[in-house]
């Protein structure tokens, strides 16, 4: 008998294209696409079921599903809008999901193989340190925003399990920013500003991590038994300011204690990007990927600069056909017009 997949987030872009891509693989006989949110596109080949993150019923569909292989790549909630929802909500959902998520995985004899999707942002701020940020360096200033704090939760609570289950393989990915030519994120959303607000004194660097590449690190991710923590980006960073020249937006900076202000805007509506999140691109923190590629045999296909320039090569124009395939020659894959 094949193995049975597990896949959380099937109601975003990411969720619906890698269970999609595991559906595929000879060696998988279901897949089981789990979201507190439906579907926003038919997923083929894959049984979707709904996941209350308040009723508790996310355990049980783990223990149901007699999945032997999950991945964890967060939740929505319910009835939540990606592009207006606050950090605040989606990460607790996101934390509550996850440890119901890992009950789910401890009482269940059948999970073999967990594979959980994290942050690069949890290195927190290191806007005047050049050294890369590898697996087991420890960070040199706790994260500030809530995300990368949530982030590291969701990663503590992997790693109690973990210790909890030696029998159980677990791997944690940290990513960097996903971009490409078909997802929708904070970030993406932020670079489509009419005017664009930046911190004055910081002109981080930004690593990406290609749509295509990130699905890829998870697919290999799950069929391997490696475990462990491992970044996932693509070779290479742009500076900030390179990266809003290039999408032609006009910015101002404001000086650091001004996020106060736009958190009030940004919760009367009058403003649809978040202190919080403006506060990540104050990291300067470029990941070194290499134990991934070690452990895996790969490298990403795009580098950060060619993950960008195919962002920007299909920017205003919508997600692309379903179908179609990257300008690096990889296999034809469906392309919902789905939020990330």
């Amino acid at each position: 008998m094949g193995r049975v997949v597990l896949v959380t987030g099937v109601s975003r872009y990411l969720g619906a294209r890698l269970s999609e891509a595991m559906a595929a693989e000879p060696g998988v006989d279901r897949v089981v696409g789990v979201d507190a949110a439906p579907p926003r596109h038919p997923l083929d080949r894959v049984e979707y079921v709904s996941a209350d993150l308040h009723g508790g019923n996310l355990a049980q569909a783990v223990v149901d599903s007699g999945a032997d292989t999950v991945l964890h790549l967060g939740l929505t909630p319910a009835g939540a809008d990606s592009g207006g929802r606050p950090a605040s909500v989606a990460g607790n959902g996101n934390i509550l999901g996850t440890m119901q998520l890992l009950a789910g995985c401890q009482r269940s004899q059948a999970v073999s193989r967990l594979v959980v999707r994290s942050s690069a942002a949890v290195y927190g701020q290191s806007a005047h340190d050049s050294a890369l940020c590898t697996e087991d360096r420890e960070p040199r200033s706790m994260p500030r925003s809530s995300y990368a704090h949530n982030a590291a939760e969701v990663e503590e609570h992997t790693g109690i399990l973990a210790r909890r289950r030696p029998d159980m393989s677990v791997a944690v990915l940290r990513f960097a920013s996903f971009i490409g030519p078909s997802v929708d994120t904070p970030l993406t959303r932020y670079f489509g500003l009419r005017l664009v607000p930046t911190v004055r004194g910081y002109d981080p660097n930004m690593q990406f991590i290609h749509e295509d590449d990130g699905i890829e690190a998870v697919r290999r991710m799950a069929l391997s038994e490696v475990s462990g923590v491992f970044n996932v980006a693509g070779s290479g960073s742009l500076p900030l300011s390179h990266c809003l020249q290039r999408v032609g937006r006009r910015r101002f900076a404001m000086p650091e204690r001004g996020l106060r202000m736009l958190g009030g805007l940004a919760r009367r509506g009058k403003f649809d990007y978040s202190p919080d999140q403006l506060r990540l691109l104050c990291s300067g923190r470029v990941v070194d990927f290499s134990k991934l590629e070690r452990v895996l045999g790969w490298s990403p296909a795009y580098t950060s600069q060619e993950a960008f320039e195919a962002y920007l090569s299909e920017r205003g124009g919508g997600p692309r056909e379903q179908g179609a395939a990257s300008s690096h020659g990889s296999p034809q894959r469906i392309r919902p017009a789905l939020g990330a």
